[in-house]
């Protein structure tokens, strides 16, 4: 499990079980707010967080009864191989079934809990129960190379076929001599439906190679030097190489086709292993500051060096070995910049993906009340809160931590990419190195950017479809726009007749321009013209109410509302649940040519 557990407290009467499990297995409490006394973090709503931890991928454990946690993830279940696990406790801690995720670390989860409270594991997974092993789920450290085959042996297995170990008895499995065969080793080798392969990743490759080299020559390099080596794919345990290339596409590629982390060491680290290489380079220290990148990478690593130094015209590899698997990865990996939008706030308006990257993320940068909005999402993670006005320091900040190999999240109310802080990363990495852009490490980092909802959708689900037609989006911050060029694009809107959102509309000490925006308007649309004022989209204190375009006032707008004004064509009708804004997109006047056609 990449990311740790939360454990849920829903109730007084499990919950001093529910701190005893988050002991056991170093994980924070989340309780039911006025049901729980004590916890890290509170929610008010149990199916809904339960499920916002599960999209996000993080596993579960509730001291409830198993049919809440069953409710909560049963809309999100599609695919087992990636869902985190979930595991129930009841409140007295006697019983712990692992409901989901039995081959994902559940079941191990299952029974440490149950070991450690004195309890039961409900296990039912059959595997588990008729031999005491997942055959899918291996040891830290040991990789199945066929998982494809594992249900087929399992099922020889339980049919009474038996079972063989060929090397290494990682599962603590009576040996019987059967018919499916667990093969343990490094050497490659063909797996099938009785016979598992699986491979401690002792194995830790070095690479080096030209700025941009094409990815197939480091490909090809490593696949031809593993052949020759006799070593699996599946026995390297990670690549490595030093920190320069964090963002060389080359190594980034090779590590996700080979399925391990990259990891990385800088010159003086690299350096330090310069009395074991055994091709030691002046040029190439000459170059980046220590003697050998592949085969001190690998060094570094741990072990001892098994390959030396193999290469082509642009690559380079080597392979260390060490008398046990590698379980924690030395170095540091490539920083990543999430930068996220989470909606208006609320945890049903933002989106899966964008809560996997807050839950996977170490430190969490933005507006104070941004992150506050994230709810027990936030809870146990390094925070860093920046004020309004402070931007770009935000920005430049996220990016320095990330480049320190970090995994930082960037949040944003909204979409993260209208205007928020993607443009503003964006624009420090292009900056030149006299234009107080950000270091070199930061231009290494990876950056993902995860599209959140805008105001101006949560508004226009909230009007009705005031957006089904041609549309446009107006800030009314003079702040960073001059304020010629918005009176020009409020012009050419209004000519062009375009459904207006207007960010930004006023603040204390803007007050004018949402008034000249109007009269702008006013000049090339009806008075009647359906605007729509939303306040606070997502939040309890939602506010949403329509004006006609000439009784728009700007006293009753903040810097918290979306005003949505419509086009010439815009309507607002009232539609059984109350006043519905819709922009029609021409399918009557379609509809009506195609009869007068003759194509009724």
């Amino acid at each position: 499990m990449a990311v740790t557990p939360v454990v849920l407290a829903l109730s007084r009467s499990g919950e001093a079980t529910a701190h005893r499990v988050a002991k056991l297995i170093g994980a924070k409490v989340h309780g039911r707010a006025d049901r729980v006394d004590a916890a890290d973090a509170f929610f008010p709503n149990a199916l809904d967080h339960a499920r916002d931890l599960f999209a996000a991928g993080v596993p579960v454990v509730g001291v409830c009864a198993s049919g809440i946690l069953i409710r909560a993830v049963a809309p999100l279940l599609a695919d087992k191989t990636s869902e985190p696990p979930v595991v129930s406790v009841s409140d007295d801690g006697s019983v712990v079934v692992p409901l989901l995720g039995g081959h994902r670390g559940a079941n191990r989860l299952a029974a440490q809990i149950a070991q450690g409270l004195g309890a039961t594991a409900a296990v039912t997974t059959a595997g588990d129960v008729a031999t005491g092993v997942a055959l899918d789920a291996p040891p830290a450290g040991y990789r199945l190379m066929n998982p494809e085959h594992a249900k087929s042996a399992m099922a020889t297995m339980l049919a009474g076929g038996g079972v063989r170990v060929t090397g290494e008895n990682i599962f603590d499995i009576a040996d019987t001599g059967g018919a499916v065969e667990l093969h343990i080793g490094d050497a490659p080798m063909q797996g099938g439906d009785e016979r598992l392969i699986y491979h401690p990743q002792r194995f830790a490759l070095g690479v080096g190679c030209a700025r941009n080299a094409d990815p197939e020559d480091l490909w090809s390099l490593v696949q031809d030097t593993l052949k020759a080596a006799n070593i699996a794919p599946g026995a390297i345990a990670c690549v490595a190489s030093i920190d320069l290339k964090a963002d060389e596409r080359a190594m980034n590629i090779l590590a996700a086709r080979l399925g391990v982390p990259f990891r990385l060491f800088n010159a003086e680290e690299l350096e330090a292993q310069a009395s074991r290489l055994a091709n030691p380079s002046d040029v190439v220290f000459a170059e980046v500051g220590c003697h050998g990148v592949s085969e001190g990478a690998a060094l570094a690593c741990g072990g001892d060096l098994v390959v030396e130094k193999h290469k082509n015209a642009t690559a380079t590899c080597a392979l260390t070995r060490s008398d046990a698997p590698i379980t924690k990865m030395p170095g540091r990996a490539r920083g990543r910049l999430s930068v996220v939008g989470i909606g208006p706030g609320q945890a049903s308006w933002r989106t899966p993906e964008v809560s996997r990257l807050v839950a996977e993320a170490e430190e969490l940068v933005g507006y104070g009340l941004y992150i506050d909005l994230l709810g027990p999402l936030a809870v146990g993670k390094t925070r860093s809160d920046f004020p309004l006005g402070g931007e770009e320091a935000r920005c430049r900040y996220a990016l320095e931590q990330a480049a320190l190999g970090k995994n930082v999240a960037l949040v944003c109310s909204g979409d993260a990419g209208i205007y928020a802080m993607g443009a503003l990363v964006f624009e420090l990495l292009d900056r030149g190195p006299h234009e107080q852009g950000v270091s070199d490490a930061a231009h290494r980092v990876e950056v993902v950017c995860s599209p959140g909802v805008s105001a101006l959708q949560g508004a226009a689900a909230r009007a009705g479809a005031p957006l089904g037609h041609d549309f446009c989006t107006i800030s009314l911050s003079d702040l960073l726009t001059p304020r010629d060029d918005i009176i020009r694009r409020l012009h050419a809107a209004a000519e062009g007749d375009f459904v207006i959102a207007f960010y930004n509309p006023v603040s204390k000490t803007r007050r004018t321009l949402l008034a000249e925006a109007r009269d702008i308007l006013l000049q090339h649309r009806p008075v009647d013209t359906p605007v729509m004022l939303a306040s606070n989209l997502g939040r309890p204190e939602e506010d949403v109410r329509y004006r006609r375009l000439d009784q728009l006032e700007v006293d009753e707008v903040d810097m918290l509302t979306v005003v949505l004004v419509g086009s010439s064509n815009s309507r607002l009708a009232e539609l059984g649940e109350g006043p519905r804004m819709f922009t029609p997109r021409g399918y009557a006047r379609k509809i009506d040519g195609d009869l007068a056609k003759g194509h009724g």
